[in-house]
């Protein structure tokens, strides 16, 4: 996609993500437009080792902007940043790495048809939706919207003198026009002690919370040496690893705090911790 397509489908097409005002403030008459979630997904530039393909992102070529209450890093494409070789990885379409201050956040805003995923890194962040859910997700929890049909939703900072930090992804669906749900959950941190909790499928009666997509997330915290291999649920799929901190190695790739690596056209792949770290692996269709 060129960058004027990018930018029309950003204007005219768009539902975007707006900014909430301090408590006890009005609305502001102009509403900062701020996302979208219209746009086609693609792995980006390849680079083949073997079968095996992989694209790797490093966190400080990752989009940037700082908004006064809003400081964001977008793994692919969002908003004002644009990357024809950073549109997604295969259904991944949105990897955003926010930092909202204190009583701030996004007001009532409208979705559909994309499933998605908030995970809470520290402070309190309250959701209040259009299907009636108000809810306050924390460190130790995720969150999960179908948008479907459509849904208003607002993400605001409960906190008064803290600031809130958590990923915002974006998973394209298998099946559109689907009824609107939310769903939350308290993850088991201690079964993610040097091993990989499933926190995200495609099915129901699975561990964690479930999307429409044929996609699994999983989460670990690994002690320094840890070793363990990741298989791929399917063939088609591929992985994309996310280090929230410290530091692992994927195959024979080293990755840092906040680098991610896309993986695909494999089976399996080897995973070590070379410092204590703690690691998100998202694995999607890549088509």
């Amino acid at each position: 996609m060129k960058r004027k397509q990018f930018l029309k489908a950003l204007g005219l097409g768009s539902l975007g993500l707006f900014a909430a005002p301090k408590i006890g403030q009005s609305e502001p008459k102009g509403p900062e437009q701020l996302g979208f979630n219209h746009l086609p997904a693609d792995a980006g530039e390849q680079q083949k080792i073997g079968k095996m393909k992989t694209v790797l992102h490093k966190a400080n070529s990752r989009g940037h902007a700082n908004h006064g209450w809003l400081d964001t890093y977008h793994s692919f494409s969002f908003a004002n940043y644009y990357n024809p070789e950073r549109m997604g990885f295969g259904a991944l379409r949105v990897l955003n790495d926010d930092k909202v201050a204190a009583a701030r956040g996004f007001g009532r805003h409208p979705h559909d048809n994309m499933e998605i995923i908030s995970i809470p890194l520290s402070g309190d962040l309250e959701h209040q939706d259009s299907m009636g859910n108000i809810a306050l997700i924390q460190e130790g929890d995720l969150q999960v919207m179908s948008a479907g049909t459509g849904v208003f939703h607002s993400e605001k900072n409960k906190k008064l003198d803290q600031e809130v930090r958590f990923l915002q992804i974006w998973l394209l669906p298998n099946k559109k026009n689907v009824s609107p749900r939310y769903d939350q959950i308290k993850l088991d941190r201690a079964k993610m002690k040097n091993n990989l909790l499933q926190v995200l499928s495609p099915s129901p009666n699975d561990e964690g919370v479930w999307v429409h997509q044929d996609a699994w997330f999983h989460l670990g915290h690994w002690e320094a040496g840890h070793q363990q291999t990741y298989n791929f649920k399917r063939a088609e799929n591929g992985l994309y690893i996310f280090v929230l901190e410290g530091q692992i190695k994927a195959g024979t790739t080293v990755l840092d705090r906040r680098d991610g690596l896309g993986v695909w056209n494999t089976q399996k792949l080897e995973l070590q911790a070379t410092k204590e770290a703690k690691i998100l692996l998202m694995e999607v269709p890549m088509h």
